[in-house]
Parts: C-alpha cells; sequence; structure tokens
C-alpha cells in the first residue's frame, strides 16, 4: 500500500519539485519504505512506498523503457500474475516481479483498456508523454481513496486531501453544501469533500486531462448489474459462492510481507479467517478488540473461530482512549468524520502492525449479502406501510407525528409511514433531516447553507440500480453510498495510519458480480440475512458464530459520555474557540449535552459528531 500524489500545470508553469515534495511527505504514513519523484516542467508525479509485492525491485514512480511514460500507483492486482503471462507471450518484457510493472505495461499495450482488466484494489496516475495526458483510476468499489483539484490552470491529485492542501496555492475554503452532508450521514458523501474546489474521484471511474487544454473529463468504466437469476438452482449458487469465496481469498493472501487478519467474531470475518486457514500451510495470525461493556464485546466469538483453527491470537481489550485517540484520527481522516468505530479499527490497526504488514478483513459481506439488520427492518416497514389504506393512513400519521416534539419517541416512526419506500430508507440511514441539521447551526452558518442545492443522491442510485427489487436497491445504495464514505475511509484511513494495508476479500468485483445475480431470497430470508453466506460456510464455522445475532463494530458513547467521556466533551464543545468559530449553535450544544446526560435521551451520535467536527476545525480549517 502506498501514497500518491502529483501535478498537471496547463499554464506551462514548471510543477516546483519543493512543493511536490511536501505533498508525498504528507503521506508518509502511507508509505514509510521508499519515496520516488519526477518533475519535468509542466509535468510531477510523486510516491510514497510501503513495500508488499518485490520488496526489493518495484520502485516507483515507474518509467517505461522508453522514458514516455510514468506509473504512481497506491493498491495490490491481484490476477498481476495472469496478466503478466499474457503480456509476455505478447512480447512485453518485464524487469520487476511486480503488480506495479504489470499496469505499466498493460497500458502500454491496451491503453486505458488496462483498467477492467484490473482484478484488486488501485488508485494510480499515469503521465502518457505521447499523448501528452494525465491519467488518474480508482477501483471498482472506492476501497482506495483518489482526490484531485482543477482551479482551470493546475490539476493536482492525491491519496489524501492532506496532500493537495500542503501545496500554499491550494485554498482551503469550506463546502457548505459538504458540511450538510457530514451533519446528514456523518461523513462526506463523495464526489464533494469538505473543501471547495477539491474532489473525490468517485470509484470505477477514470479522469484524463491533457497537457494541450481543456477541462479534466470523468467517465465510469464498470456498473455492477443487480440482476438477480432465478434459472439456477440453491446448491447451484452455494457452489458457485463456495468456489469464488475460495479464490478470492487465496488471491489476498499473496505476499511478500508478514500477513494476519481481524476476527471480529463475526461471519464475515470468520469465514475470511476459514479460508485462510484452508490455504495456508502455517497458523493464521489473527487481531481482535473487545470492550468492558459485554453489550458491545465480541471476543468470545472470536475466540471460538481462533481455537477451531489454531490461530495464533492476540486480542486487546480497550477503554476509552478518545482523548488521545480521536485528535490524531481527525488529522489522519482530512474530513470531519463521526463513524465511532474508526476509534477500535485504529486501535486494532495498531496491535495488528506490531506483528504484520497486511491484514485480511471481513468488510464488504453485509452489502453483499444482506447482512444489515436495516434491511429486514425496511421491509417490514413496507410491508406494514403498504398494507395501510393510502387516503386515510397516511394523513392520520402525518397529523399524528405532527403533534409530538421534535426528537419525541415515536415521531419519526410515524413520519417513515407517510414516506415513499426509498426517502424512508434514507431517513433510516440518516442522522437528521434538514430541519435538524439546522438546529445545530448559528443563523449565519444556517444562511450559507441555505444557499446550497440539495442532491437527491438515493433517488440517482436508485434508479442508476436498475432492479425492481428493492431489497436489491438498498444493496446497491448501501455498496455505492454507505460502503465507500463510510466504511471503506474508515478501514483505509485508520490501518494506513499505522502503515498496515488492509485487504477486503469480500470486496473482489468478481464475487460482488457473484452475490449481485443472486436472488434476493438466498440473502434474506425469514427476517436473517447473510442465509447464502451460512449455508456455505455451515461445517466451517462454529454453530455459535452462524447463528448469533448480529452486533456490529460499535462503540459504547452513550455510557462513555456520561461517565469517562464527560469532562472531554464538555472542554471540546464549550471551548471558546468553537463558540467563536460561529458554525454550530452554542445553544444547540447546551441542549443536547444536557439532554444526554440527564438520560432523557441518547445523543452521543450526535455530540459525537460535533466533536469530531471541532476537532477536525481545530487540525485543518483553523489557520
Amino acid at each position: 500500500m502506498c501514497g500518491i500524489a502529483g501535478m498537471l500545470r496547463q499554464d506551462g508553469q514548471p510543477v516546483d519539485e519543493a512543493v511536490l515534495r511536501r505533498m508525498t511527505d504528507m503521506l508518509v504514513h502511507r508509505g514509510p519504505d521508499g519515496e520516488g519523484l519526477h518533475a519535468a516542467g509542466p509535468v510531477g508525479i510523486g510516491h510514497r512506498r510501503l513495500a508488499i509485492i518485490d520488496v526489493s525491485g518495484g520502485a516507483q514512480p515507474m518509467v517505461s523503457n522508453d522514458g514516455a511514460t510514468w506509473l504512481t500507483f497506491n493498491g495490490e492486482i491481484y490476477n498481476y500474475r495472469e496478466l503478466r503471462h499474457e503480456l509476455m507471450a505478447s512480447g512485453a518484457t518485464f524487469h520487476t516481479r511486480s503488480d506495479t510493472e504489470v499496469i505499466l505495461r498493460g497500458y502500454e499495450a491496451w491503453g486505458i483498456a488496462v483498467i477492467p482488466r484490473l482484478r484488486g484494489m488501485f488508485a494510480f496516475a499515469i503521465w502518457d508523454a505521447r499523448r501528452r495526458r494525465m491519467l488518474l483510476a480508482r477501483d471498482r468499489l472506492g476501497i482506495k481513496p483518489l482526490v484531485y483539484a482543477w482551479d482551470g490552470r493546475c490539476l493536482r491529485f492525491a491519496s489524501e486531501l492532506k496532500a493537495i492542501v500542503a501545496d500554499p496555492d491550494v485554498p482551503r475554503d469550506l463546502d457548505w453544501a459538504a458540511l450538510r452532508d457530514y451533519f446528514t450521514y456523518h461523513c462526506v458523501p463523495g464526489p464533494r469533500t469538505i473543501f471547495r474546489g477539491i474532489e473525490k474521484l468517485p470509484p470505477a471511474s477514470y479522469l484524463l486531462c491533457s497537457l494541450d487544454g481543456g477541462e479534466p473529463y470523468v467517465r465510469r468504466y464498470w456498473h455492477l448489474p443487480m440482476a438477480p437469476d432465478q434459472s439456477i438452482s440453491e446448491d447451484g449458487w452455494s457452489e458457485r459462492l463456495r468456489h469464488v469465496l475460495d479464490e478470492t481469498v487465496r488471491l489476498h493472501m499473496v505476499s511478500d510481507v508478514p500477513l494476519g487478519a481481524f476476527l471480529s467474531g463475526g461471519i464475515d470475518s470468520s469465514a475470511v479467517v476459514a479460508w485462510m486457514a484452508r490455504n495456508s500451510s502455517r497458523p493464521v495470525k489473527t487481531f481482535s478488540i473487545g470492550f468492558e461493556e459485554a453489550d458491545f464485546d465480541e471476543l468470545a466469538y472470536a475466540r471460538l473461530v481462533a481455537r477451531r483453527y489454531g490461530t495464533e491470537h492476540v486480542e486487546l481489550v480497550i477503554k476509552p482512549r478518545v482523548v488521545e485517540v480521536l485528535p490524531r484520527l481527525a488529522w489522519h481522516f482530512d474530513e470531519p468524520f463521526a463513524d465511532a468505530s474508526a476509534v477500535p479499527t485504529y486501535c486494532v490497526s495498531q496491535i495488528t502492525r506490531e506483528h504484520v504488514t497486511v491484514a485480511l478483513s471481513g468488510d464488504g459481506g453485509d452489502e453483499s449479502f444482506a447482512g444489515y439488520r436495516r434491511y429486514a427492518d425496511a421491509l417490514r416497514l413496507a410491508e406494514r406501510a403498504d398494507a395501510l389504506p393510502v387516503a386515510l393512513a397516511k394523513p392520520l400519521a402525518r397529523a399524528a407525528a405532527a403533534c409530538l416534539p421534535h426528537g419525541a419517541p415515536g415521531r419519526g416512526l410515524l413520519e417513515m409511514f407517510t414516506m415513499p419506500p426509498l426517502e424512508r430508507y434514507h431517513r433510516m440511514m440518516t442522522f437528521g433531516t434538514d430541519a435538524t441539521v439546522a438546529r445545530l447551526l448559528t443563523p449565519a452558518a444556517h444562511e450559507q447553507l441555505a444557499a446550497q442545492p440539495i442532491a437527491d443522491g438515493f433517488a440517482r442510485l436508485a434508479a442508476d440500480a436498475r432492479t425492481p427489487g428493492y431489497l436489491s436497491t438498498l444493496q446497491y445504495i448501501d455498496l455505492h453510498h454507505y460502503l465507500p464514505e463510510d466504511i471503506l475511509t474508515k478501514v483505509d484511513r485508520t490501518s494506513m495510519a499505522v502503515s498496515l494495508e488492509a485487504r477486503v476479500p469480500l470486496l473482489d468485483h468478481v464475487l460482488v458480480e457473484l452475490a449481485a445475480r443472486m436472488p434476493e431470497s438466498l440473502k434474506l430470508r425469514a427476517g436473517h440475512g447473510k442465509y447464502i453466506l451460512k449455508r456455505v460456510m455451515e461445517h466451517a464455522l462454529p454453530r455459535e458464530v452462524l447463528t448469533r445475532s448480529k452486533m456490529g463494530f460499535g462503540v459504547p458513547l452513550g455510557r462513555w459520555f456520561r461517565t469517562e467521556l464527560k469532562e472531554f466533551a464538555m472542554d471540546i464543545l464549550t471551548a471558546r474557540r468553537a463558540r467563536e468559530r460561529g458554525i454550530v449553535s452554542p445553544d444547540a450544544v447546551t441542549g443536547l449535552l444536557n439532554t444526554h446526560l440527564r438520560g432523557m435521551r441518547d445523543r452521543s451520535p450526535q455530540l459525537w459528531a460535533l466533536i469530531c467536527f471541532e476537532l477536525w476545525c481545530r487540525a485543518w480549517a483553523d489557520r
């Protein structure tokens, strides 16, 4: 895993090598093993390396034999050996054993068509001197990050925002629409970033920018077909899934450095460990995080799997280390990010990095195999709402909801009864409506927010899914929204913060495409998700793991804010610098704190989001 950065100046000015080096220096945590720069006139690309494949070779940026093509790459290509053989059969000559060189030789042979041939996680940039263009590309599911800025004269790009704003010519102007998105989703969905003028390259997309002028343009190269196939039997689907699981985990285990796995005790990470053990001649190294609070602790289940496969198991029980960890995470995330599970993910990454350089994760199984409880809840709610007489039920529910004060128990559920199914799911996935977000802000900040257009991203994704199935539509939305913007962002930043490469075999695009073609009844059955995955793993995992209720990687914030973190929250949220910033309303903060501390309602998600925003401001917005 690595960090990449670079720029292309259409204004003809030469790239300042000192600025380019400053950009790559900001990414040293992503690649502590080596660095490289190439600057020639108006073009510059840089690289920080975490050596995984061909440790002694594979230095970057990598250049073609004729010096006309330069590549800087972050990620892993799992089918690089097959592509290498194909290219060699066509006459290509290789000088390293790295997957990086496979991309370079593939581009020389196939041009942009090399991108859909790649099986893996990647973000890369290619400077093509012959065509006088810069190509940026990102993997299908958005596992690896890539951001860029275009000001009409210069294209800048990097693995992380911090590298782009390391250039003093790049302003740090707040994008108010992104701020509204943050308080709505507790992350900033792409293509926006928290800074105006800097965007995320969408997953499954590439960007081309010519040195000869013209705006950069973005094209999509892959679409996930949500097309359930009823012609294949359940046994047939089980056999296909078993084969692809074995293949993808085996491919993800290719490494020239020590390798292990995160083991939460859930079915996804447990399945990955089971297939790793099957494909390894040595004990798998596994790593788990637990809590003192029993409702959040999964260590007992992780131990069952570890014992079954004789893994070299390491675990850690964490306490509220937020005072120490959160400011560090605010720096690494670059944007305000309020998924509290980032803290245990960072902690498990820390203990994992003490033993290995690469760790396999179980992320992605919930989206592909309908593992989230909210899928069953959404379908159940849709059935009940649709069964009521529309002319009578919806007006009554709307009137009843209006009689309840904002935040009162039951009001949200009544409001959802009045909504169409897609809008209902959007409410389930958000932490506030436009009205509740507005109440968090000062009048001056709300005025800025009101001027921003509201994009209906869920409706766009639902249309893009091209499937009549409600469950399939919800899965498609999550695979393109919640997964890349929350889950994968969290895993990438927390693992890269400690120079650990995290791989996600359940997000291999071949496996994801297979799951997308499965009938909905093989994923969600009798209100329980992952039916087909549990069937495939029924003889490989302990029964307790297969039959347990989904817990999720939660954090006991509610209790922590009333005990160990009470003073920390008060100090951060009521600080003078937070009030003087003029964005968040002090009255709203006081109301949330009082409501939570008195035990009236659990306001920990909102308090956490406000704390993360304040710490982000201190790290990146304040000068």
